[in-house]
């Protein structure tokens, strides 16, 4: 393990389909952190997903659960190598249950700067925006 990871804790309505869903996009379960309550899903070495029961979530926080399906509560941007595979993982999440969000205006600005990037909605409402950046400092 990795001296320095990011866990996002996300509240679910329905762990098996989320699990499901995330599973669809190519990324895995961790069944060592895995159980009725919630589910780890590993994106890569350094970043996973704790998908939360709602009920499980509530242990966690004493504010109310917000309703993403609704609002919009954090987006989640993701960096990828490529242009490529950001139109991949988009299109897997979409074929997956989620929905695109197309903002022209959005799109228009990241081009004009080296940026690709695409929005889509997860089945509970969380917003991921993965996007390639050709940097030339990197």
């Amino acid at each position: 393990m990795s001296s320095k990871m990011i866990f996002i804790n996300l509240p679910v309505a329905d762990l098996d389909r989320s699990k499901g869903f995330y599973e669809a996009l190519g990324w895995k379960v961790n069944e060592d952190f895995t159980d009725q309550n919630a589910s780890c899903i590993v994106v890569d070495d350094n970043i996973c997903l704790m998908l939360l029961t709602k009920d499980f979530f509530t242990m966690f926080s004493k504010r109310p659960i917000g309703d993403t399906t609704g609002t919009i509560a954090a987006a989640y941007a993701l960096s990828l190598g490529s242009a490529a595979e950001v139109d991949a993982l988009t299109e897997a999440a979409v074929a997956a249950g989620a929905s695109e969000e197309v903002n022209d205006d959005k799109r228009a600005e990241e081009a004009q700067v080296g940026m690709h990037g695409r929005t889509f909605i997860d089945p509970d409402g969380h917003q991921w925006e993965p996007f390639y950046m050709n940097y030339p400092g990197a």
